[in-house]
């Protein structure tokens, strides 16, 4: 039998155009065209490269042990875009940037020898890829691990930087300029061969008023020579009444003699000052045993937490090594009823404050029985609501360790700030509140530090909870050390508190703020024209 076969290209146009007549799906009366065949055949023709590229993105970062969501190539990978425009090249950056941040916070790590010989740059990069030599054989496993490599070095710079920088930084602001070095030295000098200089302060004919509770007692515990003439000069000069004025300037043994000779040589009248050293004090022994329980705390703690901090809490470790963080004098504000026993009121201030407004009425405010009086930091939007211009409690204390939860519910209750807080004396020595705060410092370094930040705020923050009545925030405005305050605020508070970094002794503070606080300096002074404090 003789078969007759088709000529091949005669069952190839049958063979079309069977393909292009109405096709049917069993289990399925619909029925579809040819025109809506085409359009499905063209997406997905459009669709396949990315599907491509997205497994070989997964298969390579399978075996690099990265999981990259699968969002992260948003575009189709094509070797002419290594000529795209400036733009184009800039949106590749930052999404090949996204796509890294995203891989090595899942634990990506190309290893070191690969990171160090990659591009410095994108455009390094893209000079490499475009090479004849590198072009040929350019496929998606080099080009993603070139990138990933130079991403990782490139961040690498990113974070010394970053580091370098709050290392530079942290030195600026904890270090002593050497107009102040000279300025200590040479009060010193003066102190041991000037007999005016080492004259009583007060003198003896006002020696009754250090305890008379007619005059307005102001605390200042400080080491800062020029920081405690700016302070006392712009009391005085802002009081309405500085006959009434009596200044306790408590200080330590390396620098009573600098601070007795500036306030002996520089008298403020009519205000009465004294400057007294720790060493001085003559406590009874029980007295003596709590002070010294606080001073040995500090010290523990300032070597146990350099221990506990770690590696990558940079700035944590940072704060071990600032002097103030373990500053004996700031710790001893907690034994102030220790300190004046005689008294029944302090007015405790910061020694990096400027005083703009008479102080004398918060002299006579009625605590409520409270032991402190302070700004809470709290201030009202135009829709009345409430919000903290400064740090919360939850900023300076663990919230999430029960211990801390059980004593304040609220973290985000505003924290008050201690640049100048009003101290009823009398009510402090009805309380525990000294024995607690020894407490908590203790708990905190036995703990690993885990309740609260370093430092003499937080412990204080935990002991006087319940006992703080809080008062206008017209009288104290903070954060002039770190931030440019509004004109209007700056303006209209009481007491500006450079609190932050940029101290106004500093060549980091701010120029306009630094000025502020170089007014209340006596400019003709021989000492601070001899220590160019003021150039």
């Amino acid at each position: 039998m003789q078969f007759y076969s088709w000529p091949e290209e005669r069952r190839v146009t049958i063979s079309s155009v069977e393909s292009w007549e109405v096709m049917k799906f069993k289990g399925s009366n619909r029925r579809f065209s040819y025109r809506s065949v085409l359009p499905s055949v063209l997406i997905a023709g459009m669709l396949l490269p990315f599907l491509f590229i997205r497994v070989a993105f997964l298969a390579l970062d399978a075996g690099a042990s990265v999981r990259h969501p699968i969002s992260c190539l948003g575009w189709r990978f094509r070797p002419t875009f290594l000529g795209g425009s400036d733009a184009s090249r800039q949106e590749f950056a930052m999404e090949l940037r996204r796509v890294y941040v995203e891989g090595a916070a899942r634990g990506g790590y190309i290893d070191e020898k690969v990171t160090e010989a990659a591009p410095d740059s994108l455009d390094d990069l893209i000079a490499e890829l475009s090479s004849s030599s590198s072009y040929q054989q350019l496929d998606i496993k080099t080009f993603v691990l070139k990138t990933k490599a130079m991403l990782m070095k490139m961040d690498h710079k990113v974070q010394l930087a970053r580091l370098q920088a709050l290392f530079y930084g942290h030195l600026a602001s904890i270090g002593i300029p050497k107009s102040l070095q000279c300025l200590s030295l040479r009060l010193t000098e003066e102190y041991l061969a000037n007999a005016i200089a080492r004259s009583s302060l007060p003198p003896p004919e006002y020696a009754s008023c250090l305890t008379n509770d007619s005059y307005i007692h102001f605390a200042l515990i400080t080491d800062n020579v020029l920081a405690a003439a700016v302070v006392v000069s712009s009391t005085v000069i802002s009081s309405a009444d500085p006959e009434k004025i009596v200044f306790h300037i408590i200080t330590d043994k390396k620098t009573y003699a600098a601070m007795h000779a500036w306030f002996a040589l520089n008298p403020v009248p009519p205000a009465i000052v004294e400057v007294k050293g720790l060493h001085q004090y003559d406590w009874p022994d029980h007295v003596n045993d709590m002070v010294m329980g606080t001073v040995e705390e500090i010290h523990q703690s300032s070597s146990a937490y350099q221990y506990f901090s770690r590696a990558d809490e940079e700035y944590g470790r940072l704060e071990a090594l600032k002097p103030s963080t373990f500053s004996v004098l700031n710790y001893l504000r907690i034994h102030l009823p220790e300190l004046f026993p005689k008294l029944g009121r302090v007015i405790l201030l910061d020694d990096d404050i400027v005083v703009q407004r008479d102080l004398t009425p918060l002299w006579d405010l009625n605590l409520n029985g409270n032991v402190l009086g302070a700004v809470s930091a709290q201030v009202s939007d135009e829709g009345g609501d409430r919000h903290c211009i400064e740090k919360k409690l939850s900023d300076y204390l663990n919230f999430s360790n029960p211990m801390i939860s059980s004593l304040a519910s609220n973290g985000d209750q505003c924290a008050w700030l201690s640049g100048m807080t009003i101290c009823d004396l009398q009510a402090w020595r009805w309380t525990n509140i000294t024995q607690a705060y020894q407490h908590w410092l203790q708990h905190n370094r036995e703990s690993g530090f885990v309740l609260c930040q370093m430092g003499s705020l937080p412990p204080a923050l935990i002991a006087f909870n319940g006992h703080v009545h809080p008062i206008e925030p017209s009288w104290h405005l903070s954060g002039l050390g770190s931030r440019m305050p509004a004109p209007e605020l700056l303006e209209s508070a009481a007491v500006v508190h450079f609190s932050g970094p940029r101290k106004p002794w500093l060549e980091i503070g701010y120029p306009a703020l630094r000025e502020l606080w170089r007014a209340h300096l006596n400019h003709s002074n021989e000492f601070i024209r001899h220590c160019r404090v003021v150039k």
